[in-house]
């Protein structure tokens, strides 16, 4: 199996999260902070993609696909890179309001689309190209940044997961 396979395995299977963790929820219910202090389940999916579509096109040199086809507006959100989440205060995500679950996961699929034709066309040699970061030491590399998108979304997609509740086990 080669390292592609692998990769593109990881990143679809946050989807399959989503889509199963979003079905039937309410727009109140995508909304909802199980505290002040915790992010919703639309916050989630949405910064998750955000990151993804943030550091995918910083990767490509490309701009976001968040401000290029529009995204931003089916979000009523500024067209602004910089928003993705991080830093976000309790104040900022209980202002979140999130769309209907299709889009949601129409971003999601599309930033996802955009990330496995990267993936596939990425040189070998590629992956271990330093990235200009030095807040970070070690540099991250390619390699580093993939695999550090796919550890966001996963945990990300866990936890709305969490917040929605585990239907398949019964608990």
């Amino acid at each position: 199996m080669e390292w592609r396979d692998l990769i593109l395995d990881g990143y679809g299977r946050v989807p399959e999260i989503l889509e199963e963790a979003l079905s039937g929820p309410t727009w109140d219910d995508l909304d909802t902070q199980p505290n002040p202090d915790c992010n919703s389940m639309g916050w989630l999916a949405w910064h998750l993609t955000r990151v993804q579509d943030d550091h995918i096109a910083d990767l490509m040199g490309e701009e976001q696909i968040w401000s290029a086809d529009g995204w931003h507006a089916r979000f009523k959100r500024p067209s602004d890179p910089t928003d993705v989440g991080w830093g976000h205060t309790s104040e900022q995500v209980a202002a979140f309001r999130s769309p209907d679950v299709a889009t949601l996961l129409g971003y999601h699929r599309a930033v996802l689309e955009r990330t496995k034709a990267y993936i596939t066309a990425l040189p070998d040699s590629e992956l271990g190209r330093e990235l200009d970061e030095p807040w970070f030491q070690p540099l991250p590399t390619v390699g580093v940044r993939l695999v550090s998108i796919l550890d966001d979304n996963l945990q990300h997609a866990g936890q709305v997961a969490y917040l929605r509740g585990d239907r398949k086990s019964g608990a």
